[in-house]
This record gives structure tokens, sequence and C-alpha cells, in this order.
């Protein structure tokens, strides 16, 4: 079940456990690559330090992201997490260019590999650490709908499948005896890397953008309103979003315009109560207009172009307020009703 917005700091515990992991990562894979000089190793354990400052900005945007709304930001922090998911797919592009370089490198000056077995079982038991804690970051993700926890999470699968791919490439080494098979693994896990920083940083940019909300939340919130079409009510000016945890659902109700405000209220919150049980931390605004005003159909447009006549729309003159408020005041005497239209 997703957390609530308020009880979200409590996800920064899985930003504690990916940097505890990252650091028994690096130091297992550095001992693995100081035992064999295999610079698929070595890439290797460039890509855990890349997960430490991941897992650390993970913990700081995590935190951020918690806070409750305030004067400067109303509609809350939670988009502090698409900059997590995107600095962390940055820092993956820069893991891989180091990790390309180095290959070529040893690409065109082979090294023989040494004390293969004790660091292929090594990188071994570090890959089975991130695998661990990878998928206890991918279903708090899910169920919390954390952009920062599976961007933290697909990073920490890739490194599983990196390593995979690097012992791989080390055993071929040492059982054909060809040299350059380790660092061309390294440069196959540099593209590999490389598309899953893609990944990271195309669903950070979607959030960044104001991207509408998926398509199976888009036709939930359409399974609440159309059993009111049937009853004569419209709707246009649908328009959602999702920013970190919190969704955005907007919408403009026609219903007749002879209705009680009562009533039209009364509508409209029974929509916007079955939209939040439909969707977990949404937040929905509604704008009740008449059904039959040639004005109600005009503003469903973002950049909305007002050909109304602007006097008709201005409110009454209150010179007859100004007015009995001087007489109360002549009088000493508070008027409840005045009260009332302040």
């Amino acid at each position: 079940m997703t957390l609530p917005i308020n009880d979200r700091a409590s996800l920064t515990r899985f930003a504690w456990l990916s940097v505890a992991a990252a650091v028994a990562t690096i130091g297992l894979k550095a001992v693995a690559f100081a035992l064999t000089g295999s610079v698929g190793l070595l890439s290797d354990a460039l890509e855990s330090g890349v997960n430490l400052v991941g897992a650390l900005m993970a913990l700081t945007m995590l935190t951020i992201a918690a806070r409750p709304p305030d004067e400067s930001h109303a509609y809350g922090h939670s988009k502090a997490e698409y900059f997590s998911s995107g600095v962390e797919g940055t820092l993956i592009l820069v893991a891989a260019g180091s990790i390309a370089v180095t290959a070529i490198q040893r690409l065109l000056n082979p090294q023989p590999l040494e004390q293969v077995g004790i660091g292929l079982v090594v990188s071994g038991v570090a890959s089975l650490i991130n695998l661990g804690v990878a998928l206890v970051l991918l279903r708090a993700a899910r169920q919390n709908d954390s952009i920062t926890l599976e961007a933290n999470a697909r990073h920490l699968m890739t490194d599983v499948w990196t390593s995979a791919g690097v012992v791989a490439g080390v055993a071929l080494v040492a059982v054909t005896g060809w040299l350059r098979l380790d660092p061309i693994v390294a440069l196959v896990v540099a593209v590999n890397i490389v598309w899953s920083s893609f990944h990271i940083l195309r669903d950070s940019i979607k959030g960044l953008m104001d991207a509408a909300l998926p398509t199976a939340e888009q036709a939930a919130i359409q399974e609440v309103l159309e059993p009111y079409r049937s009853q004569g009510i419209q709707f246009h000016a649908l328009r959602t979003r999702q920013s970190g945890a919190r969704r955005f659902v907007s919408v403009h109700v026609l219903a007749p315009g002879n209705w009680s405000i009562q009533k039209g209220h009364e509508l409209v919150e029974t929509i916007e109560s079955q939209i939040r049980a439909k969707l977990a931390n949404v937040t929905v605004f509604t704008h009740l207009e008449p059904l039959e005003d040639p004005v109600s159909w005009e503003d469903a447009s973002l950049d909305r172009t007002d050909s109304t006549d602007s006097t008709k729309l201005s409110p009454p003159p209150l010179q007859h307020v100004d007015t009995q408020r001087e007489n109360d005041r002549k009088h000493g005497v508070e008027s409840d009703n005045l009260q009332h239209s302040e």
C-alpha cells in the first residue's frame, strides 16, 4: 500500500540500506581488482562508487520530498525525487565513460590477470549483496511510487548484471588465455550502463515536464466520471500530472445552471472523493460551471482567449457596504451581516 505523503520520511531507511550496500560492495570489488588486476573488475568497482553517490543523493532528496507544503512550495516538495534520479542517471553516464576509456587502454595494451579464482569469489559476494538490496528497493519503489528508489534499484540491478558479465569475461580469460576478452567485456558493460541511464533520465525528464498520469490511471478517472454523463453532467479541461508520489487532477464540471450552490457543491465533493478513492496521494481540483452558459464551453484550453465582455463579469459595486460600515462605526454597532459579507 502506498504511503501517505506525510509518512514518506520513513522511505529514507531504504536509502540508508543502499548507502550501506554501496560501501560494502566498493570494498569487496576493490579487493577483487587488487587481487586480479582485471579492468573489468575495476569498472565494476567504479560503478559501485557511483552507487554510493547516488544513494547519498537519494537519501537527501527523499528527505526533502517528505517535507510538507509551505508558503514557498504550496504544492509540496515531491518533485525533489526527480532531481535524485536525474543526477544518478548522469553519474551513471560518467562512470560508463570512465569504464570505456580504461577498457580501450587495456584493449590496446593487454595485461595478464592474477588470482582469478579469489577475485571472482569476492566479486560474486558483492553482487549478491547488490541483488538483495536492489530487490528490496524495487519492491518499496513500486509500493510507494518513488522514482528515487526505482532509479536506485535499477542502478543496482544494472550493477548485478554488469558483475555477471565481468565475472564471465574474467573466467573466459582464465580458460582461453585471450587477454583482450577482459576489456571487451568492460566495453559491453559500459554500453549496458548507458542504456540503463537512458531509462532513468527519461523518467526524470517526464516528471519535470509535468507529463500526464499513466494511461491506466487516466482510465480510472474516466470510470468515475462516466456514470455522471448519463445523468446530464458534462466534463472538460481534464488535466493530470504527477509530482513524485503526489498526483494532481483538475477538471471542469458542467451542471444545470438552475441548481443551487449546495447541490453543485455536493456533486463536486462526491466526484473528488471518488477520484481520491481510485488513486493514491491525489489532489483533485474541480471547477463548477453552468451547463447552459456558452462561456462555460470557452475555457477548455490551457491558454484561454477571453472574448467575454469583462464589464459583464465585474462584481457589483460595494458602495452600500462602505456606507453601512460608516453608519455602524458612528453608532458603535458591529453588524453581523456585514461581517459575514466581508
